[in-house]
């Protein structure tokens, strides 16, 4: 027998706990007690039971009990102050309220086959997409369906670090009624998409929800409705529109999961994750944190090209905020980070997307930049990450037009995303040295809805109100952005970011007052 709960495995034939493909190590008593509360987990079990059942009734300590369960909690990952699997109840006792589903053999594929076990789940997300169901009666939806299907799972397979099961493997499932958490143990995935199509009135409503396999709860559902016009463009349509809504979706679920596990049994991947969340703020301080965690990832994997990746892009950002103390220092840093990723794989596109960023500000070589920025944006058509970094790199090579195109994409790709501010700060710049300034003044506002102390976007404020001679609000806004960027001098921003084709940019904010 087998139990799984949580991102852990829990065999008890072979006495051993697994938290994805690492063995926890853990004594005989705690694995006991582990094990009585997990087979009991449908009642409260007193002191005096845990006792009975792993002491066999000798006289033991509240000291010594509670020594053991804390053993317990520390090897799944749990504590006393959060009990998020082991809840204590004050003079009652204990019960284990994870979700769990039992494992059992699983039978082959042919009944002379000998059973297998469950398929243990990858070292990364894994997701597979099931057959949509047709509820329109009409077997050209058939066909329909099927095709939009097999295009969302090509385009989630370009997402690297996501471990995506095979169109043939899902559909074996067709025209069946399925068990999720079932389909999750066969095909060894945490994450199942299913979904279902109707034709009416000439319109076709798509729905589609997202549930983790293990504990069965739904993470995302949504209904897309569109007119029956051009099939194949339809199923594009919703075939970014539902990427675009469950990749962000799946990233905060996993980086949930990683923040859980205690720092001694994370892997290189929970690391990244980790990372990713503290570059989000893009402060000092967490640029230092994101360093501090992807340089952990590459200590535990050193051809983890992402960590790599996102290594070297805050020490770029670091340079360009003016946050480096050594900015040569860090300019190579990031050079050398970039080098190494691309090293370990030149096809990743957020690798690219990195790389091309990295050697547009850092290096000012734009025409390898657009080379990257562009291989990443074909390997994988349906990444923010892409097309942001695409967009920065055409903008500040001064390909302005191209560049806003590539933050449109973006933003529609990801209109929620929580770096949606560098696209917009980007598209602000653009318009700016385009002479389009009212529209450099809606992206900035906007920006500042979504981050009220983002310097680009008072930058571009002050420059594009003192073009159109809106003296007040351009003083207005070089004030507030030498609030949240105090040390800021217009010569200085040049240096640190190659800005010297930004001609309209930096004649806006000198006429906004900004110190030279």
């Amino acid at each position: 027998m087998r139990y799984r709960f949580d991102e852990f495995a829990f065999d008890i034939n072979r006495r051993e706990l697994h938290r994805g493909a690492e063995v926890v190590s853990i004594t005989p008593q705690v694995f006991d007690l582990l094990e009585y509360l997990i087979r009991n987990r449908e009642r409260v079990v007193s002191k005096d039971d845990l006792i009975n059942a792993v002491w066999n009734g000798r006289i033991v300590s509240d000291a010594a009990l509670t020594t053991r369960l804390n053993a317990v909690r520390a090897a799944i990952g749990d504590t006393g102050e959060e009990q998020r699997l082991i809840k204590t109840l004050p003079r009652k006792g204990f019960r284990f309220v994870g979700q769990v589903r039992e494992t059992r053999e699983v039978a082959g594929p042919n009944p002379g086959d000998a059973p297998e076990s469950a398929l243990a789940l990858p070292d990364k997300p894994s997701i597979a997409v099931l057959p949509f169901h047709n509820m329109s009666g009409d077997p050209e939806q058939e066909y329909f369906a099927d095709g939009m299907v097999e295009e969302i799972t090509t385009a989630l397979s370009r997402f690297k670090w996501l471990f995506v099961i095979g169109r043939n493997s899902s559909f074996t499932y067709k025209g069946k009624a399925v068990n999720v958490k079932q389909v999750g143990r066969e095909l060894g995935v945490r994450y199942v998409l299913e979904g279902s199509v109707r034709k009416a009135a000439g319109k076709v409503r798509i729905t589609g929800q997202l549930i983790d396999a293990i504990t069965g709860a739904n993470i995302w559902a949504d209904r897309f409705e569109r007119d029956l016009t051009d099939v194949f463009a339809l199923q594009d349509e919703v075939t970014v529109a539902v990427v675009s809504a469950i990749q962000p979706k799946l990233l905060l679920t996993e980086l949930a999961l990683a923040t859980r596990r205690r720092p001694e049994s994370l892997t290189a991947y929970d690391f990244y994750l980790r990372a990713t969340q503290q570059f989000r703020s893009t402060t000092r301080e967490g640029l230092a944190e994101t360093i501090r965690l992807a340089h952990r990832a590459l200590e535990l994997d050193p051809r983890f090209g992402g960590g790599a990746a996102l290594e070297g892009g805050c020490h770029m950002q670091n340079v360009l905020f003016g946050y480096a103390s050594d900015p040569q220092l860090e300019r190579q840093e990031a050079v050398r980070l970039s080098r190494l990723a691309l090293n370990v794989d030149d096809s990743d596109p957020d690798t690219l997307a990195w790389a091309g960023l990295i050697s547009a500000y850092m290096t000012g070589d734009y025409e390898s930049a657009i080379e990257l920025a562009d291989r990443a944006v074909a390997l994988n058509p349906n990444s923010f990450h892409a097309w942001n970094c695409r967009g920065h790199v055409y903008r500040v090579a001064g390909v302005l037009e191209e560049a806003i195109r590539s933050f449109e994409r973006a933003l529609r790709l990801s209109p929620v995303d929580p770096f949606l501010k560098h696209s917009l700060a980007g598209m602000g710049y653009a318009f700016i040295e385009l002479g389009r300034f009212d529209e450099a003044i809606a992206v900035g506002k906007k920006c500042l809805r979504q981050n009220p102390s983002h310097p680009p976007a008072y930058r571009n404020l002050a420059s594009a109100f003192a073009h159109l001679g809106r003296d007040a609000e351009a003083r207005e806004a070089a004030a507030r952005l030498l609030e949240v960027d105090p040390t800021f001098t217009i010569s200085a921003w040049v240096a640190r970011g190659g800005q010297s084709n930004s001609k309209l940019q930096i004649e806006g904010l000198r006429k906004a007052g900004l110190p030279e």
